[in-house]
């Protein structure tokens, strides 16, 4: 850990915050990390996209606060147990990252139709190859199907003290809103964590004043990062 070397990118417009400038601290791109350098990072708050690990470091803000779920802990609330029931009908399979035709066909349906206001659209094939579908030993997608339709994808990193949830793209179709594929997602991750006697999810960054970021509060208990330490988090108001 000693020898690795970290950068930081010059002030850009923050993605959450309007009027707001951010910094990121990213690991040397040269730098292919193991598992074990992961592993350590994530503990430190650092996040995966693509081949880069960085995490947000805003001399004048801390808004961006690193969470995880501790599964033994977490219980679904009603809401949650419901959604589950609703979608107990998907197959679920882990398949690596590799590059398929279909996933892409769902992701760019996805983004051009939910994200057309983000720095990922327009989609194309290279953008989602550096980002989702660069094969890493502890790289995952897991597929949602309903019969033979692709419902869902779950990019999932596999760490050694947990899951790590990177990205989740899905049929925008309104006929299947209800099902909340997105929030299933990440209960079928939890799932899957204590399955396999892993004791975390992380979720990435809890913005409480960004809307699209607050909803990771819903799953309780939710534990923060706070100066090196995780700690349990209060929850100012938690959808059920």
């Amino acid at each position: 850990m000693h020898d690795l070397r970290f950068f930081l990118t010059v002030p850009h417009p923050c993605s959450y915050l309007p009027g707001r400038e951010a910094t990121t601290l990213f690991l040397d791109p040269q730098t292919r990390p193991t598992a074990d350098i992961y592993d350590a990072l994530t503990l430190l708050g650092f996040r995966r996209s693509g081949s880069n690990l960085y995490r947000p470091h805003c001399d004048e803000c801390r808004a961006c606060i690193s969470v995880r779920i501790p599964v033994r802990d977490f219980a679904p609330t009603r809401t949650q147990r419901k959604l589950i029931n609703r979608n107990a009908d998907l197959e679920v399979s882990v398949r690596p990252a590799e590059f398929r035709d279909e996933h892409y066909a769902l992701y760019a349906r996805y983004i051009a139709q939910r994200h057309t206001d983000g720095d990922m659209y327009p989609p194309s094939q290279d953008q989602y190859r550096q980002f989702l579908a660069r094969p890493r030993s502890f790289a995952s997608l897991i597929e949602f199907r309903l019969g033979e339709h692709l419902m869902a994808v779950a990019a999932t990193d596999w760490l050694g003290h947990g899951l790590s949830a990177i990205y989740t793209f899905f049929d925008p179709d309104p006929i299947f809103e209800r099902r909340s594929l997105g929030v299933f997602a990440v209960l079928k991750q939890i799932e899957l964590a204590r399955a396999r006697n892993l004791p975390h999810v992380y979720l990435g960054y809890w913005i409480q004043q960004c809307q699209k970021m607050r909803y990771k509060q819903a799953y309780q208990p939710l534990e923060y990062l706070d100066g090196g330490r995780w700690q349990r988090l209060i929850p100012v108001h938690a959808s059920a």
